[in-house]
């Protein structure tokens, strides 16, 4: 079962992938702003709650272990009384050590293993969820470069067009005038107060 945040992701590929070619361009495409600002809303608002999803798993890792330890030192303590009460037996006092020895030996053993199989598996949780937390981030990351790219293309392609038509406009009120008043009308341009274009 995929996570909120891979259906989201998987949401803004599908309405990259419906977007429209730009005239003249296989790589640029025409983007819906308030579609995909509504997207990288809501792919923020969960990005949160599955980063905290993801650090319980993380944290189960103690929980793991704490039951691993207990089980061992359960182990042990069995194989500690059971070795008192081999010693407490006079007649196979010999025995009782060796017998003991090797209870505590292979409790030992059993004990390391339930820690080492425990760490194993919290590791490997901590490291699936990590992966998984970058492969999100990244993909993220990937988004908003590709939306600043399209961004500063446009801001580019609308100077471009406002610098065109200012030679244009600039151009004909030249024509407006013969030559020797070409001084005239610079000087009436420089007086004219500056106006400001709003850029949305």
């Amino acid at each position: 079962m995929s996570s909120k945040i891979e259906q989201i992701i998987e949401e803004i590929e599908e309405f990259i992938d419906g977007c429209k070619y730009k005239a003249l361009s296989n790589t640029h495409i025409i983007v819906d702003k308030d579609q995909i600002d509504e997207l990288l809303h809501e792919l923020k608002v969960k990005t949160p709650d599955e980063i905290k999803r993801y650090q319980k798993i993380i944290s189960n890792k103690e929980a793991i272990l704490a039951d691993a330890r207990e089980k061992a030192n359960a182990l042990i303590n069995e194989a500690t009384v059971h070795t008192n009460e081999l010693i407490n037996e006079h007649e196979i006092m010999q025995q009782a050590y060796a017998q003991a020895n090797e209870v505590v030996t292979l409790a030992t053993n059993q004990a390391q293993e339930i820690l080492d199989n425990a760490t194993i598996e919290a590791n490997t949780m901590r490291e699936a969820a990590m992966r998984y937390t970058d492969d999100m981030l990244a993909s993220v990351e990937n988004l908003i470069a590709q939306s600043m790219e399209g961004t500063a293309f446009r801001y580019e392609q609308l100077m471009s067009g406002l610098n065109t038509c200012y030679e244009t406009v600039k151009s004909n009120r030249a024509e407006l005038f013969p030559m020797a008043g070409l001084e005239d009308l610079e000087e009436e341009v420089a007086a004219e107060p500056k106006k400001g274009l709003d850029v949305i």
